[in-house]
C-alpha cells in the first residue's frame, strides 16, 4: 500500500487534491477553454497604445 492511500484505498491529502483538481478534470477543462479564449482575443487598440508609450518610457529611461 503506498503512502497516498489509507486502508480503505482512498487518497488522501495532496493526491485526493491533486486529481480533484487536476487538468484532466471537468474544472480544469472548463478553465483551460476560458484561458485559450482569452489569449485568442486581440488587445484593444488604446491599451495596446498605453502598453506602447510605457515601453517608450522606460526605454528613454534605460538610456539615461
Amino acid at each position: 500500500m503506498s503512502k497516498k492511500e489509507t486502508q480503505s484505498g482512498k487518497r488522501t491529502g495532496q493526491a485526493a487534491s491533486a486529481e480533484l483538481l487536476g487538468p484532466n478534470t471537468e474544472i480544469g477543462r472548463k478553465l483551460r477553454q476560458y484561458y485559450d479564449g482569452l489569449v485568442a482575443e486581440e488587445v484593444p487598440d488604446r491599451f495596446a497604445a498605453l502598453l506602447q508609450q510605457l515601453d517608450e518610457v522606460d526605454d528613454s529611461r534605460k538610456a539615461e
